[in-house]
């Protein structure tokens, strides 16, 4: 099934679709499903997992309707399957106050990972914006985003953008949290 096929979003509603996509492993299990499918044995190889290992996350993630088998094929006896992404992005419900922030989590833990002597483009920018100015940013952030995606070729080296617009709290909100 190419991706051309997939649904634009898939809403994690539940608790367990939640807990599936909060692993760090599942998330880069994810990361090689987005553009092509693939066996567990090229998944655990990408990851760096063991097939054992590459098996479990992939089946949770599967119970949690994050990805599903796209086709299968028999190889000596044995049916392989291949997953995809049941869907082209993934949308995350908002963590609430005070909640754990997992896309950004694994966003950093992936930059982190990332090789040293690679190029990169990481900024943070303190800005003042009126809430218009606000509003059109975040949608022109988002509209780079998907344009780019929309020129994305899955035989080129995977590359990540991750971005955070967002009102930071006040000096009395963080001395609240600190008591």
């Amino acid at each position: 099934m190419p991706t051309d096929d997939l649904p634009e979003t898939f809403h994690v509603t539940t608790d367990e679709q939640l807990r599936a996509v909060s692993n760090l492993t599942r998330h880069r299990i994810m990361a090689v499903l987005r553009f092509e499918p693939a066996t567990i044995t090229q998944i655990a190889e990408r990851v760096g997992l063991a097939k054992g290992s590459s098996s479990y996350h992939v089946r949770l993630l599967e119970r949690a309707g994050l990805v599903k088998v796209v086709r299968t094929r028999k190889v000596r006896g044995v049916t392989e399957r291949y997953y995809a992404m049941a869907a082209r992005s993934i949308v995350l419900p908002d963590p609430g106050e005070g909640g754990p922030d997992h896309l950004m989590r694994h966003a950093v833990a992936d930059l982190e990972a990332a090789p040293r002597d690679g190029e990169r483009h990481v900024r943070m920018a303190h800005l003042r914006l009126t809430d218009e100015q606000f509003t059109e940013l975040g949608e022109r952030l988002q509209a780079l985003a998907d344009e780019y995606r929309e020129l994305s070729d899955p035989s080129l080296p995977d590359a990540s953008l991750v971005f955070a617009l967002f009102h930071p709290a006040t000096r009395e909100q963080a001395e609240g949290d600190a008591k």
